[in-house]
């Protein structure tokens, strides 16, 4: 098992240096720890004494206390330091012009997790926007992707969904690290940004989450586990329809069920290879929260037994195709708003096309679907060479 180098852990060894002079801000949240366990706070403030000037906290809160999605965070102020905690996951979802005037730059920590929807990606692209239009640097530490770089998965975003949950044409499963995803947005949204990435080191594209040697601390608080981590390409689906991704229980996203559901006759409809590199148990629960609240489900466990074979999105793509065959009564597409979008349907907002919501409506075989995009998702993985760091 390798020992990686977070960002944070070569800003603290090597490249504080340049930035003794600086006046910073910090976009951090719980999971922003070095190898030794203090948080990107600590090191920056004992770093660099008295020039951490404003903290930022993203989506759940600089703590990560808010559970859910459309749960605002408050701004506060951080007690022992005596900085101002601004929240972008509130009335701003990217810093204004006078939080920006406390600082000459914003130093990001998050710790990303591999897939389209994660909100840290667009928080990014909102701070490195308002920092260009300040004139303000932005210092990314970079950390590894959980789910490896080098693999990619699903459809790509269509531009007319662009929100709070897709940021840019990347699809599901997208291979990059929040670094490469900056210098990216960088070139496509011509920011001009003063950008400076800290890469990892001793980071590889091949490397999955446990091969890091890195602890993991939830970035979300439905996010538990490296595991979470694995199966949310797929299983964030649920997130649009009215089937519990298995929020209000000790394990989202790898819990899917309903009340309605019938796991025997959802098996039926499943191929082999839907369920490769991974193993189905039916389970029971009943969420203390969300979705079907205190009411009993029925549902699947993923057990994932080979991250290298199994493929979240197509399996939850199949799950999902299984359980619109099967339950037709039942089942129901959630209605707005979602993050921040009042019209538009969650489901498409997440799939990032609507199209493929009405193929699966329509029973269309997901191997043709998948087919439909193999092209551009080669021509995705060849365009974003020219922004990796890591090869």
């Amino acid at each position: 098992m390798s020992h990686i180098a977070t960002g944070l852990d070569v800003f603290r060894d090597e490249s504080w240096k340049q930035w003794e002079k600086y006046r910073l801000g910090l976009l951090s949240n719980q999971a922003s720890l070095d190898s030794q366990f203090r948080t990107s706070r600590a090191v920056l403030s004992q770093t660099l004494p008295g020039r951490l000037k404003a903290l930022f906290g993203p989506q759940h809160g600089f703590g990560g206390e808010d559970q859910d999605n459309m749960i605002e965070t408050g701004h506060a102020r951080d007690r022992e330091l005596n900085l101002p905690i601004f929240s972008l996951y509130s009335e701003v979802r990217e810093p204004s012009s006078e939080m920006l005037d406390l600082i000459d730059g914003l130093v990001v920590d998050l710790q990303d997790v591999g897939t389209r929807v994660y909100t840290f990606a667009s928080t990014l692209l909102g701070c490195m926007k308002a920092a260009a239009r300040s004139g303000k640097k932005v210092i990314v530490l970079d950390r590894p992707n959980p789910l490896g770089g080098d693999r990619v998965e699903g459809n790509l975003l269509k531009p007319e969904l662009y929100s709070f949950v897709g940021s840019y044409r990347f699809p599901m499963r997208h291979g990059l690290t929040l670094g490469e995803m900056a210098r990216l947005f960088n070139h496509v949204f011509a920011l001009d940004c003063d950008l400076h990435v800290v890469p990892l080191k001793g980071w590889r594209r091949k490397m999955l989450w446990h091969e890091t040697g890195l602890r993991w601390m939830m970035p979300s608080p439905n996010m538990p586990l490296p595991e979470t981590a694995m199966v949310y390409p797929g299983q964030v689906l649920w997130e649009g329809t009215n089937v519990s991704e298995g929020r209000g229980t000790c394990r989202p996203f790898e819990m899917v069920g309903a009340p309605f559901l019938d796991p025997k006759g959802i098996r039926t409809r499943l191929h082999p290879e839907d369920t490769e590199g991974c193993h189905l148990q039916d389970i029971s629960f009943r969420p203390t929260y969300n979705k079907w609240q205190g009411e009993l489900c029925r549902g699947f466990f993923i057990h994932v037994m080979n991250p290298l074979t199994f493929r979240p999105y197509r399996f939850s793509l199949a799950l999902l195709s299984a359980i619109l065959a099967n339950h037709r009564q039942d089942f129901r597409w959630k209605e707005p708003p979602y993050e921040y979008e009042y019209t538009r349907l969650p489901i498409d907002l997440i799939l990032g096309d609507s199209s493929l919501r009405e193929n699966l409506e329509g029973s269309v075989e997901l191997n043709p679907l998948e087919s439909s995009w193999e092209a551009e998702l080669n021509e995705y993985v060849e365009w974003r060479e020219s922004f990796l760091l890591y090869r």
